[in-house]
Parts: C-alpha cells; sequence; structure tokens
C-alpha cells in the first residue's frame, strides 16, 4: 500500500527525569491506512500518540500531522482530528444523544449524527444516560464522539482494553467500517491478534523504541517463526517416532498434549502419516500458525504478558 503520508515521525524523544519514555522514534503513516503501534503496557506507546495528538511536548524531534505542527498548528489540525483516549469519562447524567449533539456544536464540520449512532449500534440507547452504559457501549460513544467532526485521521488509543470478546470483535468490526469511510486510522494496543487482524502496517514498540515495522504478513515472515501442530495423544504415545522427521524442528509432551514444531511445508503430512502409518491414536489435531505474539518474543526474548 503507497500513499502519501498524513503522520511524520522524526527522531521523537520524551523524557520524565531519568526515565527515557520514547527513545529516538521515526516512522511515517499513509493516507487511508490503519496504522497500529503494539506492545506492552508501559512501552511508550500513549506517549507517542499524546505527543502526535498535541497533548504532550516532546523533549526532541519533528513532528508533521497532515502537514502541520501539532504543537505550533494544533487549533488548525483540531477541524481534521478525531481522537479517543485511553482513558476518558463523561458526566454521568449526560444521555448519549446530548454527548454526540454537544460535541457536535464544538465544530464548524460535522456529521449529522443520528445515522452516526445508527452506524454504531447505539440508536436504541440514544437516551440512556452514560453511567447506564455498558462497556461496550460507552467505547463506541467515545469513537461517535471522535467521528462526529468527519475527520480525515482519527487516534484510537487501547480501544478495547477493559473489554469482553464479543465487546472486542465488535469494535474490531467497527474500526473496519471507518477505514472504509475514507479515513486514516492509528490505534494503540497492547493485543496482537488485534493489530493482527485490524492493520495494513504495524510497528513493535519496546522500551520506548521500534524494534520493528512491516505489514503483520511481513513481520511473521522475516523472524522465520515455525509452524505448529497440536493435537492430544493416547496412552503410551513415543514422541521418538515424530522426532526424526524431516520436517519437524521440535516435539514437546505436556500431559496427553502433544506440540510439535517445524519449518517446513510438510510438517502436517509428515506428523499425520508418521502417526497413521504406527497406529498411534491421536484427537483434536489442528495447527498453529505463526503470530505477532511469536515476532515479539523472538524480537524482544520475552512474552507480550510480561
Amino acid at each position: 500500500m503507497e500513499g502519501k503520508s498524513v503522520v511524520e515521525v522524526q527522531d521523537l524523544r520524551k523524557t520524565y527525569g531519568s526515565l527515557v519514555a520514547v527513545d529516538g522514534v521515526s516512522f511515517q503513516v499513509r493516507e487511508g491506512e490503519i496504522f497500529g503501534m503494539v506492545g506492552p503496557n508501559g512501552a511508550g506507546k500513549t506517549t507517542i500518540i499524546e505527543c502526535i495528538e498535541g497533548l504532550r511536548r516532546p523533549d526532541g524531534g519533528t513532528l508533521r500531522v497532515l502537514g502541520l505542527d501539532p504543537q505550533r498548528e494544533g487549533r488548525a489540525l483540531q477541524p481534521f482530528m478525531g481522537v479517543q483516549l485511553q482513558e476518558s469519562a463523561l458526566q454521568d447524567r449526560i444521555r448519549v444523544w446530548e454527548a454526540v449533539d454537544l460535541f457536535a456544536r464544538f465544530y464548524r464540520r460535522a456529521v449529522e449524527w443520528g445515522p452516526l449512532l445508527e452506524q454504531l449500534g447505539l440508536s436504541e440507547a440514544r437516551n440512556t444516560a452514560f453511567a447506564k452504559l455498558s462497556g461496550g457501549q460507552k467505547q463506541r460513544l467515545f469513537v461517535a464522539l471522535a467521528l462526529v467532526n468527519d475527520p480525515d485521521l482519527v487516534f484510537l488509543d487501547e480501544l478495547t482494553t477493559g473489554l469482553d470478546p464479543q465487546a472486542r470483535r465488535g469494535v474490531w468490526d467497527l474500526i473496519g467500517s471507518i477505514r472504509n469511510r475514507g479515513k486514516t486510522v492509528f490505534l494503540t494496543t497492547h493485543f496482537m491478534e488485534e493489530a493482527e487482524r485490524l492493520c495494513d502496517r504495524v510497528a513493535i514498540i519496546d522500551h520506548g523504541r521500534i524494534v520493528a515495522l512491516d505489514s503483520p504478513e511481513g513481520l511473521i515472515r522475516n523472524i522465520g517463526a515455525e509452524s505448529r501442530v497440536v493435537f492430544i495423544a493416547a496412552a503410551g504415545f513415543d514422541p521418538g517416532t515424530l522426532q526424526g522427521l524431516g520436517s519437524v524442528s521440535r516435539v514437546e509432551v505436556i500431559g496427553d498434549r502433544v506440540i510439535v514444531s517445524g519449518r517446513e511445508d510438510r510438517l502436517i503430512v509428515d506428523v499425520v502419516n508418521a502417526l497413521n502409518g504406527r497406529g498411534w491414536r491421536f484427537r483434536d489435531f489442528r495447527t498453529e500458525q505463526p503470530t505477532l505474539e511469536d515476532v515479539f518474543l523472538a524480537l524482544t526474548g520475552r512474552a507480550m504478558r510480561e
């Protein structure tokens, strides 16, 4: 995907006393893409995105957003940006329609908020007070507030944190629909599955630095991560049956669960043929492809959850 840059970051730095939160970060966000920044809590994601939004003043580097400097020309940028902050709240008694109507009045260019609420699945809750909304409804409301000015560039910071899996997937569909409306989306997340599913390109952040930047497919391909097959073996299974296969690099047995790793295209066929050929009974056979979690582990030496 090629297009003009709507966000340009060069050698961005931000410190808090002796803590270096952002350490010389450089990247670009292209028009019309969903750009993701992923990493564990405390990696510097929110600091980076808030510097780009003009909410924090960087200590070094240059920033351009839609061709403007967010620090010196932030007021001129505001009508063209939509922002959903990591932590947001409204008055408990304000109703959904009142909040969206209020925010729409802040801008000269605003969309009709009735259809926007319908698109976001909030029409039935339009008269509901903020305090009575579910977590997923609150998140969708904050997205509505970020979109009511019809922005060209939308920032979503840890949008699905705290949501249950069903609500999270609903928000994923919503993010895709935002891009389909011609918007550029810049999101941060610490859910690798979220970034892998949604993003055209992903920057992996660790300790305030970008350790890799590419499409999810490119990141996975470049580390040469192994594929896996997993199954439940019957009692008496001998892992040596599979260890000698040319397509197998490692066999792990955890109780009755067997994990076979390898890089070759023939891994699945070889494992199944070996099991059948020796009469080993097995069940719940499935494949696991490399993920961005594997990429993060390979690049940093630790799992994201740590």
